[in-house]
C-alpha cells in the first residue's frame, strides 16, 4: 500500500503527517509510526500524526510516538495540524478547533501571504492533582490533592527536585543549573520508566535564564530526546510559576526553536505561540 504523507515540524519537533480526509487511515498506525520514524531506513521523525475528520471540531489529531505508542497530545504537532488544514483548504478560518486525546483545543492562526506562519494554541488548564498526572509521588505537605512541586526524587545517584504537571499528557519538570547530556540522555530515560510514573512520563530539564526566559531540553516519552516539546514547554511555564522561578509569561528556548508561553491567571489556561513549517511531501511504500 502506498501512503501519501507530508513532513512537518514545529520548532524542530518533526512528525510524519497523513491527511486522512483524503486517504485511508493506516491499518496499523502503531507499526506505521515505527517504520516511518526510522531516521535511517524510513522517512525520519519523532512519530506519526494522523489528520482525521471530526464530528466535534474542524479536524482530529491522532499522535503516535516513534516507538508506536499513542499519546494524548503534542503541542508542536497541534500547530502543524492547524497549519496543514488551513494551508491545504480543509478549513480556511483564522480560528480552528482541533480534537485531541486531551479534548478539543482552540488555535488562532497568524497568516501571511495565504499561509499560516505562527499559531497560538489554547492548551487548556494544567492538571496538578498527582493521581491525575499521573504520579505516585506525594506533595511535600503529604496531601494527596496538592500539586507535586519541588519534591525530592533520588534516581541513579542524582538528588533532584521535580514538579509534575499534566497538559493532557504527563510531564516531570526539573530545574537545573545545566541541562547536560548525562541528565537528559542517561537520567531522562530512567525517570520516564520509573514506577513512580505509572503511565511513563516526559521529562524536561530546564535552565532559568531570567524570570521571563528559560532554556529547555526534553526526554520525550516514547521518542527519546526531541528538539522541542510544546506540551512540555507549557508544563514548564506552569512549573516555573509554582516554584517561583519564573513569571506567568516566558520565552522558552528549545533546541529546535523558541516558543512563547503564558499561564493566564484569570482563566487558568496556558497559551502557547510558535511556528509551524511544512518541509516536503511524498509517498511511503508500505509494502
Amino acid at each position: 500500500m502506498k501512503l501519501p504523507f507530508t513532513k512537518m515540524h514545529g520548532a524542530g519537533n518533526d512528525y510524519v503527517y497523513v491527511d486522512c480526509f483524503a486517504n485511508e487511515i493506516p491499518a496499523d498506525p502503531a507499526a506505521t509510526a515505527v517504520a516511518v520514524s526510522d531516521r535511517n531506513k524510513g522517512i525520519g521523525g519523532d512519530g506519526l500524526i494522523l489528520i482525521c475528520p471530526s464530528r466535534v471540531a474542524d479536524a482530529q489529531m491522532r499522535m503516535f510516538n516513534a516507538d508506536g505508542s499513542e499519546s494524548e497530545m503534542c503541542g508542536n504537532g497541534l500547530r502543524c495540524v492547524a497549519k496543514y488544514i488551513y494551508d491545504h483548504g480543509i478549513a480556511v478560518k483564522d480560528t480552528l478547533k482541533i480534537e485531541t486525546g486531551a479534548g478539543v483545543l482552540a488555535v488562532e492562526l497568524f497568516v501571511e501571504n495565504g499561509k499560516a506562519v505562527d499559531i497560538k494554541v489554547d492548551m487548556g488548564e494544567p492538571i496538578l492533582v498527582p493521581a491525575k498526572v499521573p504520579t505516585k509521588l506525594v506533595a511535600n505537605d503529604q496531601s494527596l490533592e496538592s500539586p507535586v512541586v519541588a519534591v525530592p526524587l533520588e534516581i541513579d545517584g542524582h538528588q533532584l527536585e521535580v514538579t509534575c504537571v499534566s497538559m493532557g499528557n504527563p510531564h516531570c519538570i526539573i530545574f537545573v543549573e545545566k541541562a547536560t547530556d548525562d541528565l537528559v540522555l542517561n537520567v531522562g530515560p530512567k525517570i520516564e520508566t520509573d514506577p513512580r510514573f505509572p503511565a511513563r512520563i516526559n521529562v524536561e530539564f530546564v535552565e532559568v535564564v531570567s524570570h521571563d526566559e528559560v532554556r529547555q531540553r526534553t526526554w520525550e516519552r516514547g521518542s527519546g530526546e526531541t528538539l522541542a516539546c510544546g506540551t512540555g514547554a507549557s508544563a514548564v511555564c506552569v512549573a516555573g510559576v509554582l516554584t517561583g522561578k519564573t513569571s506567568r509569561k516566558v520565552t522558552n528556548h528549545l533546541l529546535g526553536g523558541t516558543l512563547t508561553l503564558e499561564w493566564v491567571e484569570d482563566t487558568n489556561h496556558v497559551f502557547m505561540t510558535g511556528p509551524a513549517t511544512e518541509v516536503f511531501s511524498g509517498v511511503w511504500d508500505q509494502s
